[in-house]
């Protein structure tokens, strides 16, 4: 069994592996839990009596390593993790389908010695040649394509990709936020951070009123529902740079309607839009990086 490398998505189970974000080597995930992985890959694959290509993905919670599906194919996710490690894996498949040992190929079986530097896979989305598609990630897969980006230093690494799939990467102007309730106190620091470095916060009713008790300045836009065209002016007029609209699976109703609207404005209109929180912390990160170290991200 030979394992080329272990990449580690920033999106939490429930998007689709096609849609998160990949890092390469897994940056939060402990070597003794990299050792089931590999053991838990070794048995997988003996069991299925798999000769070639085989995919697996795996849910890591602290010490605990639970399998979500196992595929005995190649994926979209081979020529990737085969450009970075610089392990030719299709041909190395292709030699031990007809025969040949991992051993008689010049590797030696099990995971292989990580990269010295990280590399990104970032999805591409084609959402705005497709009218009426709602952008929001979930479980079925969006994305059409995907970017990389290289660096010794994770948040360089991610700076790159992120320009690379298309995003306009700014540290200032103005956030425009609309989340579920069940997101509320988990984005509140993420919020936060925007408001630190300078960011004007737009959000709507809801949520302007719990960021404002919680000492973020917050200008109000009536939602869309209530017959406004306040958010669809600020977004196509240009002055917003990013939104982030988190969904209410169980509301439904007015509230649902005005985020997909607000959605497919943002999309239409070329503004940066994130429907995943973990997508948020990373940007934030960039973001961050870019304000106190601009030479260094520009190198």
């Amino acid at each position: 069994i030979l394992i080329p490398g272990i990449m580690e998505h920033i999106e939490r189970t429930g998007v689709h592996s096609g849609d998160s974000i990949s890092v390469y080597p897994a940056p939060t995930i402990r070597d003794s839990v990299k050792q089931k992985i590999t053991e838990y890959t070794r048995r997988l694959a003996r069991a299925l009596h798999v000769k070639g290509l085989i995919n697996i993905q795996f849910i890591a919670i602290g010490e605990e390593v639970y399998v979500i599906e196992v595929n005995p194919r190649s994926s979209r996710t081979v020529p990737y993790i085969s450009k970075v490690t610089g392990i030719p894996v299709v041909d190395l498949a292709t030699e031990v389908i007809l025969g040949k040992t991992i051993r008689e190929l010049g590797y030696l079986p099990g995971l292989q010695k990580e990269a010295d530097y990280f590399a990104i896979k970032m999805p591409v989305f084609s959402f705005e040649k497709i009218r009426g598609a709602d952008i929001s990630l979930g479980p079925e897969m969006k994305s059409t394509g995907e970017a990389i980006g290289y660096d010794r230093k994770l948040t360089r690494a991610l700076y790159k990709a992120l320009q690379a799939s298309g995003m306009q990467v700014v540290n200032y102007g103005t956030l425009f936020v609309t989340v579920a309730d069940r997101d509320k106190e988990e984005a509140l620091p993420l919020i936060r951070r925007f408001y630190h470095m300078g960011f004007n916060i737009e959000a709507t009713s809801g949520t302007a009123a719990f960021l404002r008790k919680n000492g973020i300045r917050t200008r109000v836009k009536k939602k869309i529902s209530e017959q406004s065209e306040e958010i669809f002016q600020s977004i196509r007029q240009g002055y917003v740079n990013y939104v982030i609209n988190t969904r209410d699976y169980c509301s439904g109703g007015a509230t649902e309607s005005d985020g997909l609207l607000i959605r497919r404005c943002a999309v239409e209109n070329g503004v940066t839009i994130f429907t995943a929180l973990d997508t948020v912390r990373v940007l934030l990160d960039v973001l961050e990086e870019i304000t106190m170290e601009i030479s260094t991200i520009d190198e």
